[in-house]
């Protein structure tokens, strides 16, 4: 290797410029695609950018498969996301380590990953919504910021593996038309719901990259927008990595979206504007567009500086003994610790929506037959979302409780029907499994449902063959003929428990009148029938919260192609939720009290409150801030701040958040944030302060207020 880039008193940056220096122009150009080719007679490896790591290490065999994200989301656990990544990029290092002393150096065998995925799961029909952390930009931010910190480490020269945010950004949406589709946003929205997690992930965060998204916005295909790339990301955030195109989202620049001519001006309009890397193969015309005079060489020496910057931070140029992470070994894969740590995390994410009469927890002493009925009840897929690794242990719903119970009571199972079709069988007749599902019923004492969706039916446009809509529900209802048999399970008097194993919003407000409890359980990981089944005989006190709006129904939504936020999710509607975000019930009892505030508005405050666990469990929960502005045409009241606090039966904890002034100032038209005159509500307690919120936890965050009489002044 030369001199000039060995150099390891030099930075890396200096050390990335002197080797791409020695480079031809050709070599230069094979390097801006995803898998980059080895160049010999420098030194450079092969290296393949393109590996996905959305919750645990994906598509290269065994490793831990944590909750899909959106489950992540809902433990509202900052400390919890960066244990996660941590344990991720661990098993990342392990397998990069092994793959590379047998010479593997294929598709998902690098240490750039592909995650955290931070759009704003703004309509509940996107089929990818699972793969984000909700709705909220201030939630998907903070666990975005946490969980890169997990991937990328804390040692002040290397980084453990490169995180991606993506897909920057106004992305979620329909999925058939991502190709072609133009996202028309107004400058408030944009940056008062759809940049602030990206932002984060950037300035708190530190990601290494950003991809682009495959849509225009407002005009611009997002993998090759001045404003996007240029004027903000790199402009006004100062960001310093590397940015990479979505895969093939460069082709559609000419082909779908119509704004270059040809294969040229699009290689030429991504490069200049500051697209890295591509994931596909379209800057191999590169070579020909600098030629032409389409592109400088000294833009793809840029782009190449950065990209070689990230493969030097994670110490690919350095020896191996120097580097700290090169000396995790392959047994630090699919450890027993790492199982343990993904069943607490799986429990961490499941919501209580519903427990009347305190159902639940069952008491397994009174109870001599269990009836488990569903499609959903031993479904592998239900466990898993999309973007997924390989467990070397699943564990259903079904053998969950089966494994849990023992011999101490008789387990009755009916598939019930089928996740969406009338009939499992093809040659058999509709309902073709109610008969079953009824005499499971008859025998049984109390009966576990287990309905909802799968990755085939919601997830990315043409990713596991899905069955509707690209991905993209047509409807928030449950699929096929579940709701029927959910109706004949209730018919039968017996106690019903609805366990929904999906990884977005279902409309269910007939389940909601009619069956006594109810648990969301998203696509709770490998470990996720452990999960379920300790927590419905009460091992635990469930502790997770809704980060998305569970509506009534689909049709009190916009359009699914408007990106106007007015209407949509908890920050912008004005019609009642079924389940609104931030919602969740536990097996004991928070109080919040003495709770107040001390500084302003324009300052920055600290929020204090005393939480007590008043029941008789153990139990977490969380402390939620919101804060609604005096602005006109402001947001309603939006979460600033929150904080998981474990209690013992009984204890007290006092607990104080900051706002910083910024939490106050909400964008105005011209995309300043603003504080403006007039009296600020700041909301602390275990839920949003809607009134469905309310009604549903039978009680109300407490109400506290600061003044700003000054004149309008613009925070950042």
């Amino acid at each position: 290797m030369g001199k000039a880039y060995s150099d390891e008193t030099k930075s890396f940056k200096e050390r990335a410029a002197a080797l791409v220096s020695e480079m031809t122009l050709e070599e230069k150009v094979f390097q801006t695609l995803f898998n980059a080719p080895e160049i010999e007679r420098l030194g450079v490896k092969a290296y393949n950018y393109w590996n996905e790591a959305l919750h645990g290490v994906a598509r290269a065999g065994v490793a831990t498969v944590f909750p899909q994200a959106i489950g992540l989301a809902a433990a509202f656990d900052e400390d919890m996301m960066e244990e996660v990544g941590d344990t991720i990029s661990t098993e990342a290092r392990a397998k990069f380590n092994m793959q590379a002393k047998y010479g593997d150096r294929d598709i998902y065998k690098g240490l750039t990953f592909w995650s955290p995925n931070v759009n704003m799961f703004r309509d509940p029909r996107w089929g990818r919504g699972h793969e984000t952390y909700g709705e909220d930009p201030y939630l998907s931010g903070r666990l975005g910021v946490r969980f890169i910190e997990g991937l990328q480490g804390h040692d002040p020269k290397y980084m453990k593996v490169a995180a991606c945010a993506k897909h920057f950004a106004v992305h979620s949406g329909p999925e058939d038309l991502r190709h072609q589709f133009n996202a028309v946003v107004s400058k408030q929205d944009l940056y008062e719901t759809y940049l602030p997690a990206f932002e984060a992930c950037v300035k708190n965060g530190k990601v290494e990259a950003v991809m682009g998204a495959y849509n225009r916005t407002n005009g611009e295909p997002c993998c090759g927008s001045k404003t996007l790339l240029g004027d903000i990301l790199r402009g006004d955030w100062g960001f310093d990595g590397h940015v990479t195109s979505d895969c093939w989202a460069l082709k559609d620049f000419h082909e779908f979206h119509m704004v270059t001519k040809n294969e040229e001006e699009t290689v030429a309009l991504a490069m200049n504007n500051g697209c890295d890397l591509n994931c596909g193969n379209m800057y191999v015309h590169l070579l020909q567009a600098v030629r032409d005079g389409l592109v400088e060489e000294k833009t793809i020496d840029r782009a190449l500086t950065r990209l070689f910057t990230t493969r030097m931070k994670l110490g690919l140029f350095d020896k191996p003994e120097e580097v700290p992470f090169s000396k995790i070994g392959y047994d630090q894969v699919d450890t027993a610790a790492s199982r343990e740590l993904n069943r607490k995390v799986s429990e961490k994410t499941i919501v209580l929506l519903k427990n009347a009469d305190k159902l639940l927890p069952l008491k397994l002493d009174e109870i001599n037959t269990i009836g488990i009925v569903g499609p959903n009840a031993d479904n592998r897929k239900a466990l898993v979302g999309n973007y997924e690794g390989t467990s070397s242990e699943y564990v259903t719903v079904l053998e969950g409780i089966r494994e849990y119970v023992g011999d101490r009571a008789r387990i009755m199972y009916s598939e019930g029907c089928h996740l969406f079709r009338d009939r499992v069988q093809g040659l058999g007749q509709a309902n073709d499994r109610t008969a079953e599902a009824r005499a499971v019923v008859d025998m049984s004492d109390v009966v576990i449902a287990v309905m909802g969706l799968d990755p085939g039916l919601e997830g990315e446009e043409g990713d596991q063959g899905n069955e509707f809509a690209s991905g993209d529900k047509p409807n928030l209802k449950l699929p096929g003929i579940q709701e029927d048999i959910l109706k004949v399970l209730a018919e039968s008097g017996k106690p019903v428990v609805l366990v929904l194993l999906s990884g977005s919003a279902l409309a269910i407000p007939w389940a909601d009148e009619n069956i006594p409890a109810i648990v969301q359980g998203w696509y709770p990981g490998a470990q996720g029938g452990r999960a379920v089944a300790r927590m419905l005989f009460g091992e635990f006190s469930p502790e997770g919260k809704l980060p998305v709006t569970f509506y009534r129904t689909s049709e009190e939504l916009p359009a699914f192609t408007d990106y106007a936020m007015k209407g949509r999710t908890y920050r912008y509607m004005t019609n009642e939720a079924l389940y609104p975000f931030g919602y969740g019930l536990s097996y004991t009892d928070f109080a919040f009290t003495d709770a107040v505030i001390i500084g302003s508005a324009e300052d920055g405050a600290e929020v204090s409150v005393t939480v007590t666990n008043q029941g008789t469990m153990d139990g977490a929960e969380t402390v939620q801030v919101y804060v609604k502005s005096p602005m006109a045409g402001a947001p309603n009241a939006q979460l600033k701040g929150l904080r998981k606090v474990r209690l013992k039966a009984g204890e007290s904890k006092r607990v104080t958040l900051y706002l910083p002034s910024k939490a106050f100032g909400v964008y105005n038209e011209n995309a300043e944030r603003v504080i403006v005159k007039g009296q600020y509500e700041v909301y602390v307690g275990s839920s949003a302060p809607d009134k469905r919120s309310v009604a549903l936890m039978k009680k109300a965050p407490a109400c506290l207020t600061i003044r700003y009489d000054g004149e309008t002044r613009i925070v950042e």
